[in-house]
């Protein structure tokens, strides 16, 4: 392990992070806002940047960080990202306890989405806009950010960002990490820029559209508004809000692929098609419900509700437009569903993602044929090649280990006394980075009365979602440090 190469890379992440604050204030003070709690933590967020460069100042060889030291640097740094963003929380009296900061921040980076909040229209604008600014950082990742702006970074930063997107979602798009990092941010950009105008046209304040548009592409669904999307009853917002939650499900280099002049990018992969036919099906499903049981006296209202919440879901944005927990048990029971399936790989979604769905799918769907079979060979063909025996070994392994680190979660939120509902849905929206679950943390509340010990433990679980479990559970194998 590396330390001073680790402490140097840190001061990097947290400069970025403490200036991007900077911009939060900025639009406080232009507002009138007291941004006091801004500048204080973005002060001390410095001066920590500061002493970590301090720390590894004589390093300059980026090549000799080591695999370990990126599980190390990626790790660490959304864990101090979340110390420094929940500052302002706290220094400001936003939030009573610094647990319930550390819980807001941390759902933020990670785009979880899950707030303790009660009446979020109550706070300053500044704070609101930083709440909202940490999905949008965290969306594309703290790793890749610090790639597209710090190039030198990108010297031997392969081992980060195999950290921070692990499995199949990285693809190499050009030569260089610094070319590709910000080619990836240039399209979220992109998303962020188009969405924001839409917002504007469809009567949105410049606030609201930022901070909305920040949160839909980042799939993270913190809202400004006590009432979420649903606070403009905008037919338009909302469509325009589904469409673009969809699109961010959606793995960004086909995105940049499209942008390329290849338009038959999205036809061709089999990912997409899974992923679009489960939400046309589940949207066309959940509409038919809710308009037979006379939830929506229109067609067109049942079909936009039922949309924009299985998107929401699947997406793992978490944003409502209605109290879904009034709607029939058999839409619960798929939204749960949805939650565990995720969107794609390499977009700035949660849950298992739609490639290792396909995987296990297809797994399963060989079983019969190899017990008929014993000795036939039967390959996992995944996008037109067949699939090595480390990807279906690795994508069982990760769908057994998450299964377990959910059922973990949900047995010690049910220790803390919560209901069957809270402590389940907890679980999975935290560790899917959906945000709003069923029972006591449902569209309608939030986890304002989860016990401190439980929001430490989803907060745990929201950052293990984030990184997809192995970047933060190999710290603690004892082979990784092992040399």
């Amino acid at each position: 392990m590396n330390g001073p190469l680790i402490a140097k890379f840190l001061s990097f992440i947290m400069g970025i992070i403490s200036l991007f604050m900077g911009g939060a204030a900025l639009w406080g003070l232009a507002l009138g806002d007291r941004v006091g709690g801004l500048a204080a933590a973005m002060t001390l967020g410095l001066a920590f940047a500061g002493l970590l460069y301090a720390a590894g100042r004589f390093q300059t060889d980026y090549r000799a960080a080591g695999i370990r030291d990126g599980l190390l640097v990626v790790s660490l740094s959304w864990v101090f990202a979340s110390v420094i963003g929940a500052l302002p929380f706290y220094i400001s009296g936003m939030t009573p306890t610094f647990t319930d900061a550390f819980f807001e921040a941390m759902s933020g980076f990670t785009t979880t989405g899950a707030s303790i909040l009660t009446d979020i229209e109550a706070h300053p604008q500044s704070l609101l806009f930083w709440r909202s600014l940490t999905h949008w950082i965290g969306g594309m990742g703290i790793i890749v950010l610090s790639l597209a702006i710090l190039p030198f970074i990108g010297v031997g930063g392969i081992h980060l960002l195999k950290a921070e997107v692990p499995g199949f979602g990285h693809e190499k798009m050009t030569p260089r990490l610094h070319q590709m990092a910000l080619r990836l941010w240039g399209v979220y950009m992109g998303l962020t820029g188009v969405l924001a105008l839409l917002y504007l046209g469809g009567g949105m304040s410049l606030f609201d559209a930022l901070t909305h548009a920040f949160s839909s592409v980042a799939t993270g669904g913190l809202s400004p508004k006590n009432a979420s999307i649903g606070h403009f009853n905008s037919p338009f917002i909302e469509w325009v809000t589904t469409l673009f939650m969809f699109l961010s499900g959606v793995n960004f280099a086909l995105h940049y692929r499209f942008l390329l002049g290849q338009p038959g990018v999205y036809r061709r992969d089999e990912e997409f098609r899974l992923y679009g036919a489960i939400v046309a099906v589940c949207s066309l499903v959940a509409g038919a419900v809710l308009l037979r049981g006379g939830y929506y006296p229109t067609l067109e209202e049942a079909l936009r509700r039922g949309a924009f919440h299985v998107v929401s879901i699947i997406t793992s944005t978490g944003y409502c437009t209605a109290d879904y927990q009034l709607w029939p048990v058999f839409i619960h029971i798929m939204f749960v569903l949805l939650i565990f399936a995720g969107a794609c790989t390499g977009s700035t979604c949660g849950g298992l993602k739609t490639l290792r769905v396909l995987i296990l799918a297809r797994m399963a769907g060989r079983g019969p044929a190899s017990g008929l079979h014993p000795r036939g060979v039967f390959p996992v063909k995944v996008r037109g090649k067949a699939a090595g025996q480390d990807i279906t070994s690795s994508v069982t392994s990760f769908f057994i280990l998450y299964l377990a680190i959910f059922a973990a979660g949900a047995l010690f939120m049910a220790a803390l006394g919560l209901d069957f509902e809270t402590a389940v849905t907890s679980a999975a929206a935290a560790l899917g980075n959906t945000g709003p679950g069923f029972g006591s943390v449902g569209p309608a509340s939030n986890y304002f009365h989860i016990p401190a010990a439980g929001k430490w433990a989803l907060s745990i679980l929201m950052l293990l979602g984030r990184l997809e479990l192995y970047a933060v559970m190999l710290l603690f194998y004892p082979g990784t440090w092992r040399k």
